[in-house]
């Protein structure tokens, strides 16, 4: 039997794809590209915005048209926010959420057994434990994820995440130990520490986000790095700690959302634009090259031309190494949905194309700046011929040439051009 899995959203959900590989591996399925022909086909949907959902559908779709034969499970976020929604789909043979993602594969042999289409989504519980997932080996030979956080307690107003992910649930720390452990033996230079609210980590166990740090440094990985983190929960006590530790990378995504107070107040965000930039300067002074990356969203609720203006001019005075830019998009069961004065799309687009525009100039400055450094470079993929790419610890995208293939190695690198999306370096 062949097994092919597709993973829409964040890394978060590229972990638990990589957990329910393995459980289909140990139970004798042959894992497959889902460009194959495959007898099984699983889609891990996200649903932070309607094009995850609609994305989802259709590839629940196509892998039906590619094989009438198959099963065709859905499963992830997409269900377990909108299972109404999810059950409507015809080609899913089998249906379940997150909480009970660890059922897919009884799921998927009971309806090889007896034929009958599976929709099974349980609610998220207040006392629901964190799930206990350890990933042996992901498709990146260099750089492995943990997720160490699920579940999220902020209640955004625009955001479905706490109804598809359920509380704030963390992985105990001897779990997250041996994990660590057991990548950096089986040579993973890089370990990223992941979560759906990562800087809520340990909440409900008395534990902080900086104690996980700490225990993973101090495996002897090469690098630590952290995932996305709301910005306001981060203090100069774990900054500072986060920078006595030589592997630690100074790379931090921090969400920002809106650069202007009055959306984030719609928005319900815990922090003003001040904080935002108070927090920036705090990294700054701890980390003489550190990066800051981010995710902005235009076109809320409400969201009028100077509050966009403002947003713009906000994303320019940090700086930003990178953004991602994305639209509002309505999620039923949220606050916002029913908030009025919703911006209609062709002004949402007009502001994303504008808000891209000078983020790129921002990534451009930054790319500029590591100009004339030397720094080490873990290699991850040969993207042409001779040509390499690997990134520094501050996450810059760094391409050179190589005679030998030096793909997972870390290498010393002069970075001598920026272009437009990364720098050019030669190996030293």
């Amino acid at each position: 039997m062949r097994a092919a899995f597709f993973t829409l959203g964040c890394k978060v959900n590229q972990y638990e794809t990589s957990i329910l590989e393995q459980q289909f591996a140990a139970a004798g399925f042959d894992i497959v590209d889902c460009d194959d022909t495959a007898d099984v086909y699983i889609v891990n949907s996200c649903t932070v915005t309607a094009s995850g959902d609609k994305k989802t559908r259709q590839m629940t779709r196509r892998f039906k048209r590619q094989n009438p034969n198959a099963i065709v499970a859905m499963t992830g976020c997409y269900p377990q926010a909108f299972p109404q929604k999810a059950a409507e789909v015809a080609e899913a043979d089998i249906i379940t959420g997150n909480s009970n993602r660890s059922s897919l594969l009884s799921l998927v042999l009971a309806r090889l057994n007896n034929g009958e289409r599976l929709v099974n989504i349980k609610p998220h519980t207040p006392d629901e434990p964190f799930e206990q997932m350890n990933v042996d080996k992901f498709l990146e030979r260099t750089r492995a994820f943990i997720k160490i956080e699920d579940g999220c307690d902020r209640y955004c107003a625009y955001c479905i995440i706490p109804t598809a992910r359920g509380r704030v649930r963390s992985k105990p720390l001897d779990e997250l130990r041996s994990e660590a452990q057991h990548l950096v033996s089986a040579g993973y230079k890089e370990i990223v520490l992941t979560g759906i609210n990562l800087s809520s980590y340990g909440k409900e166990i008395g534990l902080k986000l900086a104690v996980a740090v700490k225990v993973v440094c101090e495996t002897g990985v090469e690098r630590v790095r952290l995932g996305s983190l709301e910005p306001e929960l981060l203090t100069e006590e774990d900054v500072k700690l986060f920078a006595s530790y030589k592997n630690f990378c100074p790379q931090f995504h921090l969400s920002l959302q809106s650069g202007c107070d009055e959306t984030l107040k719609r928005m319900r965000r815990r922090y003003d634009s001040a904080e935002y930039m108070r927090i920036v300067e705090m990294i700054r002074r701890n980390f003489e090259n550190s990066s800051i990356t981010t995710d902005v969203m235009v076109g809320f609720a409400g969201e009028t031309n100077d509050e966009f203006e403002r947003s713009v001019q906000f994303v320019k005075d940090v700086g930003f190494a990178k953004a991602h830019i994305f639209a509002y998009s309505i999620r039923p069961g949220t606050r916002a949905a029913s908030f009025p004065d919703q911006v209609d799309s062709q002004t949402k687009d007009e502001r994303v194309q504008k808000m891209i525009t000078a983020s790129y100039k921002t990534r451009f400055d930054f790319l500029s700046r590591q100009v004339g450094l030397t720094e080490p470079v873990l290699f991850e993929t040969e993207i042409e011929k001779g040509i390499f790419e690997g990134y520094t610890m501050n996450y810059t995208p760094i391409h050179t040439c190589s005679e030998e293939n030096i793909c997972g190695e870390l290498r010393n690198v002069l970075i001598c051009n920026a272009a437009e999306d990364w720098c050019e370096g030669k190996i030293i």
